[in-house]
């Protein structure tokens, strides 16, 4: 898991198109999880650990504005409720949809809390959360379009950013899963 996020980082310093500033510490990390109410995947933490990307699309975790992170970690959530309100989107699993938008935008919000959380990696890309797990694939989140970009964290970055072509990998968490 570890040498996982550390190869990771890596592979986007090979690139030299970003600024990479020293990685998060144990510390900083404990009082960013805190912060927010998150928990990182420990893949994404320990790329985290390795080095910190800065810049348009990435998620300054350091210094980056506070607002501005929160709603970063809210858009997957607020998309899906967005589609809910303004496109007639219904998950199956959640039952028989209400009747009114209003009433489904306030069901699908209460629903919604117990989904999987997801963390921003880069612009609208994202890691599922949770210590004790790693080897997610990264999934490009708008709205409810949900895409896999690589495999795991290493392959979604040579993909992205490297113009290597991998394997997408398969969703891993519940609800988002069932989107991609």
């Amino acid at each position: 898991m570890i040498d996982e996020g550390a190869a990771a980082a890596d592979v986007l310093a090979s690139y030299g198109r970003f600024t990479i500033r020293p990685g998060l510490s144990d510390s900083e990390i404990a009082a960013v999880e805190k912060e927010f109410g998150i928990s990182f995947a420990d893949d994404h933490r320990a790329f985290l650990s390795a080095a910190l990307p800065i810049g348009r699309g990435w998620p300054d975790w350091r210094d980056g504005d506070r607002g501005q992170l929160r709603e970063k970690l809210a858009l997957p959530v607020e998309g899906v409720l967005f589609d809910v309100a303004e496109n007639d989107f219904w998950y199956e699993g959640w039952g028989p949809r209400p009747e009114s938008t209003e009433d489904a935008v306030v069901v699908a919000r209460r629903l919604l809390v117990i989904v999987p959380r997801l963390i921003p990696v880069y612009s609208h890309r994202y890691l599922p959360a949770g210590h004790g797990t790693s080897g997610h694939p990264v999934l490009s989140v708008m709205q409810t379009d949900v895409i896999c970009y690589g495999a795991n964290l290493a392959a979604y970055l040579r993909t992205e950013f490297g113009g290597v072509p991998s394997e997408p990998g398969r969703a891993s968490v519940a609800f988002w899963r069932d989107l991609a």
